[in-house]
Parts: C-alpha cells; structure tokens; sequence
C-alpha cells in the first residue's frame, strides 16, 4: 500500500507544481533568471574539480606504473 500511496502522493505533488508555475509564471521566470548563473558557476567549479581529481589519479598511477 505505501509504494502506491507514493505515487498518488507524487502525482499529487507534480499537478500543484505545474499549477503554481502557471499560475505565478512572472515570478518563477524572475527566480529561474536568478539562479541559472549561480547553477552555472558551481556546477563549472564541480566539473573543474573533478577533471583536476581525474588528472591526479592518471598521474599517480602512472608513477606507480614505473
């Protein structure tokens, strides 16, 4: 009963979603504006970091390779 109660719940939840973003569509494109840049630098800062944590791996096991 709790997987279906879930899902009744999601469905739920979704629908009042897309009504709010319909309803209040202004203010949802104004917070998108908003936040897009940030989203944008940290995750640019994610994929730097994890392509230096790569090149170190390639790295050291290179070296313990020799």
């Amino acid at each position: 009963m709790g997987k279906y109660l879930g899902v009744i719940i999601g469905a739920i939840v979704v629908l009042l979603g897309l009504k709010g973003i319909i309803c209040w569509r202004g203010d949802f494109l104004t917070v998108m504006r908003g936040s897009l840049p940030a989203m944008f630098i940290f995750g640019g800062a994610i994929a730097v970091i994890a392509g230096i944590s790569e090149i170190k791996d390639e790295l050291s096991s290179k070296k313990e390779g020799k």
